[in-house]
């Protein structure tokens, strides 16, 4: 440790903030233009399937052709890209890389208490910070339309998100540096004041409390031969067949051996306590269809399952702009960043490599995990839901960025919100026209396309 080093009071760390305002004024972040030589959206998406499962392509872009939202979260690339070439002070945090409404939640820590926070982690990377405000704010606005909410509506939701992680991001700067490293969003309903809405959240929460490990063994598995075996629900769950089947098998043990040693020392009793029982190929989400995903079915007795979801980790969409991870394997890189942002992670959050040099990270395939239902919402629920939102990321974000320089540079004043909620509109009418390049593009059958009820 450097003892000549000077240590800055906290006040001297918000005037380091300010200065920063000549670097990257506030009102400069409104901006949103593209550039000239941006590149065909189409040809992004296109770009990014490359390496997935070929078979699996045209599920992805049946669900990205759903909806202009739909197609928000499957191209986080063309949205990297265009960040790039936005004005940011090139101060970094540890970055989720993908920060969109939908990638929040509540879920159960180890020790099974209920806390929110950032739930996705697969394109994390440190970066600048006002790259995840601008996504997770344009997301709201692009929801609120989805919804058929008014203008007026959409950019409220925005200006929330973004007022809600300024004046977070000053309580974590005046907090010590272990009170903002200790601190989680535990009061998840009291945030939530729609009656209807609440009763359906307290609801789904109890269902997911009954979700466990033993109660889903049912719904996902059966006995064939006397062994246990996934449910089969192709394209979506299936096992590959002939050749492919040992090649993924040996391949899939292999790696799981890999995955054990990821593991703390401590953790690695509890895992030697199963056995493998199945493995089957399983598709996910909207930007990870195509990715090599599967489910692991583990056991330590007969009714005493525990289930891993397996992802691949490719390098992060952030990775041409915000530079190379400093890790050599993908699966580490989202395993580190989840860590690190998250208040609470995973007892059995790992990573491995395949034979093939692919990445993976698993993680349990449920685990008391709850989504927003932004469908349901009313305008003034996506307010709340974004003011929630804005505090996760504040809270995320002050772990590894200092706070005391971010809450210095926005400040105390609403030019902040006001610039982002200026970019997230712009940059939702930027989304409905790459959608509509992407549908026109589909119906001259530039790629394939499946069953959008998939």
């Amino acid at each position: 440790m450097d003892r000549a080093r000077k240590i800055p009071t906290l006040d001297e760390r918000f005037a380091e903030g300010r200065k920063l305002r000549t670097k990257a004024s506030r009102a400069s972040h409104a901006d949103w233009h593209p550039t000239r030589s941006r590149r065909d959206p189409v040809e992004r998406v296109i770009e990014s399937s490359r390496g997935r499962v070929p078979e699996l392509l045209p599920i992805r872009y049946a669900r990205m052709l759903q909806s202009p939202f739909a197609f928000f979260r499957g191209a986080a690339s063309i949205m990297a890209a265009d960040l790039h070439h936005t004005s940011r002070t090139d101060l970094r945090v540890q970055a989720c890389g993908d920060c969109h409404l939908l990638n929040f939640g509540m879920f159960a820590t180890p020790e099974r208490r209920r806390i929110f926070d950032i739930n996705d982690f697969d394109e994390t990377l440190p970066a600048p910070w006002e790259w995840d405000v601008k996504r997770l704010a344009a997301s709201f606005v692009i929801a609120g339309r989805n919804n058929r909410f008014s203008g007026t509506d959409c950019r409220a939701a925005a200006s929330a998100c973004a007022r809600s992680y300024r004046e977070n991001m000053w309580v974590h700067a005046r907090q010590t540096t272990l009170e903002a490293w200790y601190s989680r969003i535990d009061d998840v309903f009291d945030s939530v004041h729609d009656p209807e809405l609440r009763r359906f959240y307290e609801r789904e929460w109890r269902k997911a409390t009954r979700r466990d490990h033993t109660a889903e063994h049912a719904n996902l598995s059966h006995v064939a031969r006397g062994k246990p075996r996934i449910h089969d629900d192709p394209p979506l769950v299936y096992h590959p067949s002939g050749a492919h089947k040992n090649r993924f098998d040996g391949d899939a043990r292999r790696a799981l051996r890999r995955y054990r040693e990821s593991l703390p020392e401590d953790r690695r009793p509890l895992f030697d306590r199963y056995q493998l029982g199945d493995l089957a190929m399983k598709v996910v989400g909207v930007g990870s269809v195509g990715t090599w995903c599967g489910v692991a079915l583990f056991l330590a007795s007969a009714n005493d399952p525990l289930y891993l979801q397996i992802k691949e980790a490719r390098a992060s969409v952030l990775e041409p702009f915000a530079g190379k991870s400093a890790l050599d394997n993908h699966g580490e890189r989202v395993v580190v960043g989840q860590r690190l942002m998250q208040a609470a992670s995973d007892i059995f959050l790992g990573w491995t490599r395949g034979d093939g040099g692919r990445h993976f990270y698993l993680r349990q395939l449920r685990d008391f995990k709850i989504k927003p239902a932004v469908e349901l919402m009313r305008p003034w629920n996506l307010e709340r839901y974004a003011e929630l939102c804005g505090k996760a990321l504040a809270r995320a974000h002050a772990r590894s960025g200092d706070s005391a320089v971010l809450a210095g540079y926005m400040g105390k004043s609403k030019q902040f919100e006001s610039a982002i909620t200026r970019f997230a509109t712009d940059y939702a009418k930027q989304n409905e026209s790459d959608y509509d390049e992407f549908v026109a593009a589909a119906r001259k059958g530039r790629f394939p396309v499946g069953d959008a009820g998939l």
